[in-house]
């Protein structure tokens, strides 16, 4: 699978088909590309991915930090115009809260392939024979992990789907306790653990630097609790109706623009663990990927329409020929 040329949505295509102007971007195209970005590092080097491209086409791109409850009601308000963000189904209420709206927003569809989230386990941990999440409902389990399941922030997707698990019993959740701190301090809790070679469990998805640095497993689904197919998720791109009435071209660029797991997970590593600034991994993911590139641009001009994306692209970010 070509994951930069995957086909045009069906909401892009009828907006393309629907426009006299087609495949070119208008001439009065409106400048600004206002996207939120959630303080996740793998959502800030991809919309970093978007904004320098943009940018090099003659927009101009503002990039506000904020949460996802924030995020869905500002794009229905009209206070934004495009989130590439959208986990599901961790954020599956707020999603639908947002499509029912007055305002439903467009959705471009999945841009990673291959996310996932989950309980996850050290590998030793998994070797000793604690490969499911059925096995959450092992006394053995239970107290040699110390009875505490770790996860991220309260307000989160995450935490509704952990507390629906916990009243509802699923995998004996309601057996357990639940420490929700944030990314940061569950992920310090659980090299702390793998350090000393405790058993934890602790939440855990892809793509993100800890399937690079650290050594762990997920427990698979059964039931489905995470989602459909063991918790496999997409990562919508999400856009105001009226953005994308009114920006055909950077919507195409938009709607193209997909990642495999690997590839975000080594941004957010060159990101979030060696604390590199993004715009530095986005830059340096776009000169070492041209192919890539040029198929995030195919059909896509500069603003007004003047000129073919990509040979404008490639001067402007000095990527190498494909």
């Amino acid at each position: 699978m070509n994951l930069s040329r995957r086909p045009i949505t069906l909401a892009l295509a009828g907006a393309l088909l629907a426009s006299p102007l087609a495949l070119t971007a208008q001439a009065d195209e409106p400048a600004e590309v206002r996207f939120s970005v959630p303080p996740w590092p793998g959502v800030t080097v991809k919309t970093d991915i978007a904004a320098q491209l943009l940018e090099a086409l003659d927009y101009q791109v503002r990039q506000q930090e904020l949460g996802s409850t924030i995020t869905f009601e500002a794009l229905t308000q009209g206070e934004l115009d495009a989130f590439m963000g959208g986990w599901l189904p961790a954020q599956q209420g707020m999603y639908d809260t947002a499509m029912q709206s007055d305002n439903p927003l467009v959705d471009l569809g999945n841009n990673v392939d291959g996310a996932r989230l989950g309980f996850a386990v050290p590998t030793y941990v998994h070797e000793a024979g604690f490969t499911s999440a059925e096995d959450l409902c092992s006394e053995t389990l239970r107290d040699k992990a110390g009875g505490t399941l770790y996860s991220i922030e309260v307000g989160s997707g995450t935490s509704d789907m952990l507390a629906e698990m916990q009243d509802s019993g699923t995998y004996c959740l309601d057996e357990w306790s639940l420490s929700e701190t944030s990314t940061p301090g569950m992920l310090s809790q659980a090299r702390a653990a793998m350090a000393s070679d405790d058993w934890i469990v602790f939440y855990a998805w892809t793509p993100h630097w800890m399937s690079i640095e650290y050594d762990i497993r997920f427990l698979e689904d059964p039931d489905d609790a995470w989602g459909a197919d063991g918790g496999r998720s997409d990562v919508k791109t999400l856009l105001t109706s009226r953005f994308a009435d009114a920006n055909p071209n950077a919507v195409r660029l938009l709607d193209q623009l997909v990642f495999s797991a690997d590839d975000q997970s080594a941004m957010i590593y060159g990101f979030s663990f060696e604390e590199r600034e993004p715009e530095t991994v986005a830059l340096e993911w776009l000169r070492d990927n041209p192919e890539r590139v040029e198929a995030f641009l195919n059909g896509v001009t500069t603003r007004d329409g003047s000129e073919d994306a990509w040979p404008v692209v490639q001067e402007a970010l000095e990527i190498p020929d494909a």
